[in-house]
């Protein structure tokens, strides 16, 4: 699994240097080598001693330790609630991650991310405190359909849902246009964020007589439907 399929990446906080990953099943060691491979110290924690052992012979976390999340003083005894960040992925165990995540939180850690399975899961970590829930099926379900479908778009990024950020390919009717003449903001509600020439260069914040390539991509943050409605 690359990092690119998790695009929640991008906003865990940036000033992080430390993540704890609490299950190791496919997806905690997935985010475990994401995190490692990007530089971070990672502590990786499942109650499983094969999970454990597997993560530890492939080499993708800093620390790894087996031990039980559900019980706050092992947690606090291996240091995991002096981390800022926590990424609870214990997924396809409902009482678990509910109980490890309410652990986290009324031990003070200060961003939790918790892996639901369902919605209510998804309700019961909110509830006990999770400061961020994540479907990664989901997402990686709906980056898919749009690649099949909308093969321009190179990146898209979900700020909320309604609105998010994408990177696409200049649309064939956009080359040789201006920004000024296109008129994005009146045409479709949408902002221009950046435009990359040709993949070499990032031009954040381009003026309007700026002028479309075909080859460059444009990155634009506005409403869903006004970014369905691109001739993509």
């Amino acid at each position: 699994m690359k990092k690119e399929s998790f695009g929640w990446f991008r906003r865990l906080r940036q000033n992080n240097q430390q993540f704890a990953v609490i299950g190791l099943g496919r997806f905690g060691r997935a985010v475990s080598a994401t995190l490692y491979n990007m530089g971070y110290e990672v502590m990786g924690i499942d109650s499983s001693e094969q999970q454990v052992n597997q993560v530890i012979n492939s080499q993708i976390a800093t620390h790894v330790l087996a031990l039980d999340a559900t019980d706050p003083m092992a947690l606090k005894q291996a240091g995991v609630f002096e981390f800022d960040t926590v990424i609870v992925s214990i997924g396809n165990y409902v009482e678990e991650s509910v109980i490890a995540t309410l652990n986290l939180k009324e031990a003070g850690v200060k961003f939790v991310v918790a892996k639901a399975s369902s919605k209510i899961h998804e309700k019961l970590l909110n509830k006990v405190g999770a400061d961020w829930v994540v479907f990664p099926e989901d997402e990686m379900g709906c980056n898919l359909a749009i690649s099949l479908t909308k093969p321009n778009i190179l990146e898209r990024v979900e700020l909320d849902p309604d609105n998010s950020m994408v990177e696409l390919l200049v649309p064939e009717e956009f080359a040789g246009k201006t920004l000024l003449e296109l008129d994005l903001r009146n045409e479709y509600g949408l902002t221009m964020i950046a435009i990359n020439h040709q993949g070499n260069k990032l031009e954040v914040n381009p003026k309007p007589n700026q002028r479309m390539e075909k080859g460059d991509s444009m990155v634009l943050i506005g409403d869903n439907k006004a970014i369905n409605r691109l001739p993509i």
